[in-house]
Protein backbone atom coordinates (compact mmCIF):
# COMPACT_ATOMS: atom_id res chain seq x y z
CA UNK A 1 0.00 0.00 0.00
CA UNK A 2 1.80 3.52 -0.88
CA UNK A 3 1.08 5.48 1.56
CA UNK A 4 2.46 8.72 0.78
CA UNK A 5 -0.33 8.82 -2.53
CA UNK A 6 -3.15 8.27 0.22
CA UNK A 7 -2.58 11.31 2.19
CA UNK A 8 -4.52 13.97 1.08
CA UNK A 9 -3.29 17.15 0.37
CA UNK A 10 -4.85 20.21 2.21
CA UNK A 11 -5.03 23.22 -0.26
CA UNK A 12 -4.56 26.26 1.40
CA UNK A 13 -5.95 29.89 1.37
CA UNK A 14 -5.45 31.61 -2.17
CA UNK A 15 -4.69 29.07 -3.81
CA UNK A 16 -6.71 26.78 -6.71
CA UNK A 17 -6.21 24.06 -8.16
CA UNK A 18 -7.58 22.94 -11.48
CA UNK A 19 -7.51 19.50 -12.95
CA UNK A 20 -8.05 18.55 -16.51
CA UNK A 21 -8.92 14.92 -16.96
CA UNK A 22 -9.04 14.93 -20.90
CA UNK A 23 -5.45 16.42 -20.73
CA UNK A 24 -4.44 14.66 -17.75
CA UNK A 25 -2.97 17.88 -16.22
CA UNK A 26 -3.17 19.66 -12.73
CA UNK A 27 -2.65 23.39 -12.92
CA UNK A 28 -2.15 25.35 -9.36
CA UNK A 29 -2.35 28.92 -8.90
CA UNK A 30 -1.09 30.48 -5.74
CA UNK A 31 0.24 34.00 -4.60
CA UNK A 32 3.60 33.20 -6.30
CA UNK A 33 2.58 32.22 -9.66
CA UNK A 34 1.18 29.29 -11.32
CA UNK A 35 2.40 25.50 -12.43
CA UNK A 36 1.33 22.92 -14.49
CA UNK A 37 2.20 19.58 -14.70
CA UNK A 38 1.27 16.52 -16.78
CA UNK A 39 0.21 13.70 -14.51
CA UNK A 40 -0.40 9.46 -15.59
CA UNK A 41 -3.48 9.06 -17.30
CA UNK A 42 -3.42 5.62 -13.93
CA UNK A 43 -3.81 7.78 -11.20
CA UNK A 44 -7.52 9.55 -10.54
CA UNK A 45 -7.50 12.89 -8.67
CA UNK A 46 -10.37 14.27 -7.36
CA UNK A 47 -10.89 17.88 -5.50
CA UNK A 48 -13.26 17.71 -2.64
CA UNK A 49 -13.76 20.33 -0.72
CA UNK A 50 -10.65 22.10 0.08
CA UNK A 51 -8.80 18.80 -0.31
CA UNK A 52 -6.96 16.68 -3.11
CA UNK A 53 -7.72 13.08 -3.20
CA UNK A 54 -5.37 10.82 -5.61
CA UNK A 55 -6.57 6.87 -6.41
CA UNK A 56 -4.87 4.80 -8.46
CA UNK A 57 -6.68 2.22 -10.88
CA UNK A 58 -4.69 -1.28 -10.04
CA UNK A 59 -2.03 -2.34 -7.35
CA UNK A 60 0.74 -2.46 -9.84
CA UNK A 61 0.79 1.61 -10.34
CA UNK A 62 1.71 2.25 -6.29
CA UNK A 63 5.03 3.66 -7.22
CA UNK A 64 3.29 6.50 -9.62
CA UNK A 65 0.79 6.78 -6.85
CA UNK A 66 3.12 8.19 -4.24
CA UNK A 67 5.05 10.10 -7.05
CA UNK A 68 2.00 12.16 -8.61
CA UNK A 69 0.94 13.12 -4.77
CA UNK A 70 4.41 14.63 -4.08
CA UNK A 71 5.33 16.28 -6.96
CA UNK A 72 1.25 17.89 -6.74
CA UNK A 73 2.02 18.54 -3.21
CA UNK A 74 5.29 19.92 -4.05
CA UNK A 75 3.64 22.11 -6.38
CA UNK A 76 0.61 23.67 -3.58
CA UNK A 77 3.81 24.58 -1.39
CA UNK A 78 5.23 26.41 -4.14
CA UNK A 79 3.01 28.93 -4.82
CA UNK A 80 1.78 29.61 -1.75
CA UNK A 81 5.37 29.30 0.17
CA UNK A 82 7.90 29.07 -2.76
CA UNK A 83 11.16 27.20 -2.19
CA UNK A 84 14.80 28.06 -1.49
CA UNK A 85 18.34 26.54 -1.29
CA UNK A 86 21.25 28.08 0.19
CA UNK A 87 25.19 27.15 -0.79
CA UNK A 88 28.45 27.88 0.46
CA UNK A 89 31.98 28.69 -0.63
CA UNK A 90 34.69 27.27 1.18
CA UNK A 91 38.46 27.94 0.20
CA UNK A 92 40.80 30.49 0.12
CA UNK A 93 39.64 33.11 -2.50
CA UNK A 94 36.50 31.40 -3.86
CA UNK A 95 33.65 33.89 -4.57
CA UNK A 96 30.71 34.36 -5.86
CA UNK A 97 29.37 37.72 -7.75
CA UNK A 98 26.26 38.60 -9.48
CA UNK A 99 26.07 40.85 -12.48
CA UNK A 100 22.65 40.77 -13.63
CA UNK A 101 21.38 37.75 -15.11
CA UNK A 102 24.68 36.02 -14.93
CA UNK A 103 26.16 34.43 -11.35
CA UNK A 104 30.34 34.11 -11.89
CA UNK A 105 31.61 32.19 -9.79
CA UNK A 106 35.84 32.45 -9.04
CA UNK A 107 36.58 29.17 -7.37
CA UNK A 108 40.38 28.24 -8.42
CA UNK A 109 39.90 27.76 -11.53
CA UNK A 110 42.31 29.78 -14.32
CA UNK A 111 38.88 31.49 -15.14
CA UNK A 112 35.69 32.84 -13.18
CA UNK A 113 32.93 30.44 -14.43
CA UNK A 114 29.68 32.05 -15.73
CA UNK A 115 26.69 30.89 -15.01
CA UNK A 116 23.05 32.53 -16.50
CA UNK A 117 20.33 32.09 -14.43
CA UNK A 118 17.22 30.79 -15.29
CA UNK A 119 13.87 33.56 -15.31
CA UNK A 120 11.56 32.20 -12.86
CA UNK A 121 14.51 31.61 -10.44
CA UNK A 122 15.72 34.53 -7.63
CA UNK A 123 19.34 34.39 -7.02
CA UNK A 124 20.81 36.25 -4.36
CA UNK A 125 24.42 36.44 -3.23
CA UNK A 126 24.36 38.13 0.43
CA UNK A 127 28.26 38.08 0.52
CA UNK A 128 31.44 36.63 -0.98
CA UNK A 129 30.77 33.11 -0.14
CA UNK A 130 26.86 32.90 -0.07
CA UNK A 131 24.32 31.80 -2.73
CA UNK A 132 20.76 31.70 -2.22
CA UNK A 133 18.60 30.38 -4.89
CA UNK A 134 14.82 30.79 -4.40
CA UNK A 135 11.53 29.90 -6.44
CA UNK A 136 8.43 28.28 -6.83
CA UNK A 137 8.98 24.98 -8.59
CA UNK A 138 11.30 22.56 -6.03
CA UNK A 139 12.29 20.62 -9.09
CA UNK A 140 13.74 23.85 -10.43
CA UNK A 141 15.43 25.55 -7.59
CA UNK A 142 17.42 21.81 -6.48
CA UNK A 143 18.07 21.51 -10.19
CA UNK A 144 20.07 24.59 -10.74
CA UNK A 145 21.64 24.33 -6.85
CA UNK A 146 22.97 21.07 -7.91
CA UNK A 147 24.21 22.54 -11.15
CA UNK A 148 26.20 25.51 -9.33
CA UNK A 149 27.21 23.06 -7.07
CA UNK A 150 28.98 20.88 -9.57
CA UNK A 151 31.28 23.55 -10.39
CA UNK A 152 33.78 22.66 -7.96
CA UNK A 153 32.14 20.03 -5.38
CA UNK A 154 33.59 19.59 -1.97
CA UNK A 155 37.02 17.47 -1.47
CA UNK A 156 37.30 15.39 1.49
CA UNK A 157 41.25 15.86 2.51
CA UNK A 158 40.42 19.99 3.46
CA UNK A 159 36.75 20.61 2.26
CA UNK A 160 37.32 22.81 -0.36
CA UNK A 161 34.50 23.35 -2.99
CA UNK A 162 30.40 24.82 -3.09
CA UNK A 163 28.37 22.90 -0.72
CA UNK A 164 24.88 23.14 0.31
CA UNK A 165 24.11 25.25 3.80
CA UNK A 166 24.37 22.42 6.26
CA UNK A 167 25.83 19.67 4.46
CA UNK A 168 28.79 17.62 5.98
CA UNK A 169 31.32 16.97 4.42
CA UNK A 170 32.97 13.69 5.47
CA UNK A 171 36.95 14.27 6.06
CA UNK A 172 39.37 11.46 4.83
CA UNK A 173 42.96 11.62 6.46
CA UNK A 174 45.73 13.11 4.76
CA UNK A 175 49.29 11.31 4.52
CA UNK A 176 51.27 10.84 7.13
CA UNK A 177 54.92 11.63 7.69
CA UNK A 178 57.53 9.69 9.00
Amino acid sequence: MSRIGNKLIDIPEGVTVTVDDNAHTVTVKGPKGELSRQVSPKIKITQEGNQLKFERSNENDKAIHGTTRANVNNMVVGVNEGFKKSLELVGVGYRAQKKGTTLILNVGYSNPVEMTTPSDLTVDVPSNTEINISGISKQEVGQFAAEIRDVRPPEPYKGKGIKYVGEHIRRKEGKTGK
